[in-house]
């Protein structure tokens, strides 16, 4: 028997069913045409057959199919009369069911729909921008600041820590910040919580003082603060009265130094807890009440450090209108004789932002009274107006 003959044959004796389109009936004819071990040409053309088979297009039925091959090996082998690939291809695979997949959304916590309070904390799952991604913290600001007085000889309460000589510094530089932050853990808490989601976050800000116009004396950084901090922020919802909204509680450890050797150098440690509350989109109040970490006396830098910088602080903010923010920070000793500072500020929005949402550079003015303006500056009373461009969250 020719080997195309013999291969037709073969393949005729296949069920002429629509189950040749099932996977158990492709199999069978894929193991039959390995069977033919003894004729190498019959089953290069079985195989052959088979291949066509999966290649060609779904027009014919399964009993088509076997009828073709059934006509091709009683009329021999004559080309005019073999089988095309269209007519031994199988009935059609069923259709695939599609599935619609909904593309979650991406905008986490940039989403306007949720507030101010909520976006910065992430204190809900639709306000989640994941882990270990980057963030502004305290506004990265640059500015040009104009100061009642300078401390041209720092001193300090301590033995040994107080400057050699004076230093003609002017009483108008440039001010620096940096500040950004990353979640580093989340859902500690609030595991399995559909509606909330606590948070952990490493924090750190560097303010520097840049004696700019001061070119002869080369125009040194007079200080550099750095700050770094671990913050755990819990969520809540509780409302109280005038439509406010008690959004988050928490807690937090820093490290404040100014990174210099003796006499200059100044540093402290603080645990602190806090929480914020809200108003629609239009105000926000947040208050940090912290106690030092006691150092001995060899230690310490700065003596009486909280006396004069505070023991807690309260911070307002009111959004006057899209483009105009109006807040005041205020730091107090929590004593009868204690000391603190004010800081006014006013941010205006400065362009737009990418795809026309709000920009988040702004025309950033300041005026700060009082103690801890900088660490250096801790015991000593200074008035400050500043004039800048700062980068709020990011």
């Amino acid at each position: 028997m020719r080997a195309p003959l013999a291969a037709a044959l073969l393949w005729a004796a296949l069920p002429a069913t629509p189950a040749l389109a099932q996977a158990p009936a492709r199999d069978a004819a894929w193991q039959q045409c390995a069977a033919l071990q003894n004729d190498q040409s019959a089953r290069l053309a079985c195989f052959d057959q088979w291949a066509g088979q999966q290649a060609a297009p779904p027009a014919a039925s399964g009993s088509a199919t076997a009828a073709s091959a059934n006509a091709w090996a009683q009329g021999g082998a004559s080309a005019s009369t073999a089988p095309t690939a269209s007519e031994v291809a199988p009935p059609p695979a069923p259709p695939v069911a599609l599935q619609i997949v909904e593309v979650p959304r991406t905008t986490g916590c940039r989403d306007a729909q949720y507030s101010e309070m909520s976006r910065f904390w992430e204190l809900e799952p639709g306000t989640d921008c994941g882990t270990f991604s980057f963030r502004g913290y305290r506004p990265i600001n640059a500015s040009v600041a104009a100061a009642s007085n300078v401390n041209r000889q720092p001193s300090s309460s301590a033995p040994d820590h107080t400057a050699a000589a004076p230093i003609d510094y002017r009483n108008t530089e440039n001010r620096i910040q940096l500040s950004v932050r990353t979640k580093i853990a989340q859902g500690l808490l609030t595991q399995g919580d559909s509606e909330r989601k606590d948070s952990l976050w490493f924090g750190y800000t560097q303010q520097s003082y840049w004696q700019l116009f001061s070119p002869a004396i080369s125009r040194p950084f007079r200080t550099t603060d750095h700050e770094p901090e671990v913050v755990y922020a819990y969520p809540s919802d509780v409302r109280l009265p005038g439509g406010w909204r008690l959004r988050y509680s928490g807690l937090g450890l820093v490290h404040q130094s100014n990174g210099q050797s003796l006499p200059l150098s100044r540093s402290w440690n603080r645990v602190y807890l806090m929480a914020g509350m809200e108003q629609g989109q239009r105000w926000r109040v947040q208050g940090r009440v912290w106690h030092r970490l006691a150092e001995s006396a060899a230690n310490d830098d700065n003596p009486g450090i909280s006396d004069y910088i505070g023991r807690g602080e309260l911070q307002a903010y009111w959004n006057v209108n899209r483009s105009n923010t109006v807040g005041v920070t205020l730091r107090h000793a929590l004593k009868r004789d204690g000391r603190g500072s004010a800081r006014l500020e006013w941010l205006q929005t400065l362009g737009e932002g990418f795809g026309g949402g709000k920009s988040n550079l702004r025309l950033h003015t300041q005026l700060f009274s009082g103690y801890g303006d900088s660490l250096i500056d801790y015991n000593r009373r200074r008035t400050v107006l500043s004039v800048g461009l700062s980068l709020v969250d990011f």
